[in-house]
């Protein structure tokens, strides 16, 4: 049956065509026959967010991060905290969007082209008349994957939507009698004392038992854990593996030779010096005139002494770089000077002096002092040079035939990296020790995030399959496979058993401490006349920590002093406890006129911040946000 298929091939595909295309006419076709609808995680004004919005939109960012950052740890990128905060940006940019449309805010043709001129890399694109070159705006447009047509809306649709909140924050505004409390508060100092509990003085009280230390190891196993680990072989296409393969036939070295034999001369070059009279093109005609008429001047005097030119140029020249060394401007090649000037110095011979020479700048009067003719290598001189470039054109050219090659070879011959390494003579490298994600000193292929993602995924684990060609970089493509995998797994305690001991008496040790600062402050809060050890009295601000933790400068900062002196105990973690003695509360010092001013400022924006964030959480009442994901815990509480 399968053999009468094959043979009627065309007659089955026709009757398919015939089944199947009434059905869609009649039912119509629906979109999750191609993919399953993802699942909504955010709706915004009755539109919804889904996953694969939200997913796109994070490796977007994730990209975008990666390209500012190579060596960022790929974990935090893709932490849930992270992916939540690119959820939230999502949701903004939508509620923003909204109120555009709501409030009908449009960007004028006027302020689009106002904005565009203020981008640099658009304004290093006018010519000297004012106009836009336009292919090259298109180019620079074109690199980032857009039209001019595309660019243009998205930045005229991000200044609407700047609109929507530069109505509240730019109108912000804070008096002085307003930020004069808030200030004071912010740069207020608080003379205390404080005695430290440090965790390593109570480490001699803890002597724990094997079954101490085993407890602490079953109740903490996670620590104790050791990655996934993989020994790895890899091998990596590239221009410089492509073009050691090419060899470069005389024939071609001497046709190339021929061609690039311009570029590849030295150029004429000239000396010369001049004295410029100064008149800008946009001088009046009187003032120009004037400029010229001293300029001929000058020149009627050459001709009768010409060898006054470098005691005039030093007397009357207003090139004063050039004056001090009697107008001598060295040697140049052609595209170095303005074109009047060039056109000038390269028609003049040595020794011979020029007319009048108008430019922007003013007029000139030119002697040719030295000619340097252009020198022009042989062909056995750059028979090196000539070689590396055309083998590297070659390569280049090939490449994209050799990688489909290299991309064949290792999926049809996937139990081995030998086919193609023969085939293309590639080397076969190894490493041992690999993991899931980047170490901070690997290079090539073991750098690469979506290389190892490739290695260490399940086929090439459990089958050791080699992966499939990863672009590693332009022209760079890489494969591997693991030869031998270890999963990740929990050390045995003989093994980790000093390390679960040191980790059991630094916690103990903690807490010992905290015991003894809780118990002392509650004995010197009762009898402050029994308070010892205390150190010696400190001035903190904000400002001025004076070395000590945050923890410290936010417990005495946020400790009420309405009695004094006030006692606070803060918990330093494993480094112990401390407990503070507040013994008095005094007003900042008056900043001089220049800080106050800056001062003033700097909670004008803070002002204008708590506005605008004001605003955009009634905004998201208003357009009825819905965020589905529930908010991860922050990075710090999440690690507690």
């Amino acid at each position: 049956m399968l053999e009468a298929i094959r043979k009627h091939s065309k007659i089955v595909m026709i009757l398919l065509f015939l089944l199947i295309i009434p059905s869609f006419v009649l039912v119509g076709i629906n979109r999750n026959y191609f993919s399953e609808k993802s699942p909504v995680v955010a709706r915004v004004d009755g539109h919804d967010i889904t996953q694969a919005e939200w997913d796109n939109a994070h490796k977007i960012e994730t990209d975008r991060l990666r390209a500012q950052a190579p060596s960022i740890d790929p974990k935090l990128l893709d932490s849930p905290q992270a992916r939540y905060a690119t959820l939230e940006r999502l949701v903004r940019d939508r509620v923003l969007q909204a109120a555009v449309q709501q409030m009908r805010l449009v960007t004028s043709d006027s302020r689009l082209a106002r904005s565009l001129q203020e981008i640099p890399a658009i304004a290093a694109l006018k010519r000297p008349d004012g106009s836009l070159d336009a292919a090259a705006y298109r180019a620079l447009v074109g690199a980032q994957g857009m039209t001019p047509e595309s660019f243009e809306a998205m930045v005229r649709r991000d200044l609407s939507v700047n609109q929507v909140m530069a109505g509240v924050m730019d109108s912000a505004f804070a008096t002085p009698a307003q930020a004069k409390p808030a200030l004071d508060a912010l740069f207020q100092r608080r003379e205390v004392q404080i005695a430290r509990l440090a965790a390593t003085d109570f480490a001699s009280r803890v002597t724990p038992s094997d079954a101490d230390l085993q407890a602490y190891y079953q109740a903490h196993s996670s620590q104790f854990q050791q990655p996934e680990q993989a020994s790895v072989e890899y091998v990596v296409l590239d221009l410089d593996s492509v073009a050691s393969g090419i060899s470069v036939s005389e024939d071609d070295l001497r046709s190339y030779y021929k061609e690039n034999l311009a570029r590849l001369s030295g150029k004429e070059e000239r000396r010369a010096r001049h004295i410029l009279i100064q008149a800008p093109k946009d001088a009046p005609a009187a003032e120009r005139a004037k400029a010229k008429a001293r300029a001929e001047e000058l020149l009627a005097q050459l001709h009768k002494n010409p060898a006054a030119f470098a005691e005039l140029a030093k007397k009357y020249s207003d090139d004063k770089g050039s004056a001090a060394k009697g107008g001598d401007l060295g040697f140049f090649a052609r595209g170095a000077m303005v074109k009047p000037f060039e056109d000038a110095a390269f028609a003049l011979k040595k020794g011979e002096l020029s007319g009048i020479v108008e430019s922007d700048f003013g007029y000139h009067i030119i002697e040719l002092t030295d000619i340097k003719p252009a020198v022009t290598p042989s062909f056995e001189e750059l028979r090196p040079q000539l070689e590396a470039e055309l083998r590297q054109q070659q390569a280049q050219r090939k490449f994209a035939e050799v990688a489909e090659v290299f991309s064949n070879t290792v999926y049809e011959q996937a139990d081995s990296l030998r086919p193609v390494a023969e085939k293309l003579h590639l080397k076969i490298q190894s490493a041992t020790g690999v993991e899931r994600t980047p170490a901070r000193t690997a290079q090539g292929p073991l750098a690469n995030p979506k290389f190892l993602a490739a290695l260490f995924s399940s086929d090439a684990i459990e089958k050791k399959h080699n992966t499939e060609a990863i672009e590693i970089g332009p022209n760079q493509l890489a494969t591997g496979r693991i030869t031998a995998y270890t999963p990740a797994r929990t050390l045995p305690f003989e093994q980790v058993r000093d390390q679960v001991l040191k980790l059991y008496v630094a916690e103990k040790s903690a807490e010992l401490a905290h015991k003894e600062g809780e118990a002392r402050l509650a004995a010197w809060r009762a009898k402050p006349d029994s308070a010892t050890g205390l150190g010696e009295p400190l001035l903190l601000s904000r400002e001025q920590p004076q070395n000590q933790p945050p923890a410290i400068l936010e417990a005495v900062f946020r400790a009420n002093t309405d009695a004094l002196p006030a006692w606070v105990g803060v918990d330093l973690g494993a480094q112990g406890y401390a407990i503070v003695k507040i013994n008095a509360v005094k007003p900042p010092e008056a900043p001089d006129e220049s800080t106050a001013r800056q001062r003033r400022a700097q909670f004008a924006q803070w002002w204008a911040s708590a506005e605008g964030l004001a605003y955009y959480e009634w905004l998201k009442a208003r357009f009825k946000v819905q965020i589905k994901v529930p908010r991860p815990e922050p990075l710090a509480q999440a690690g507690a």
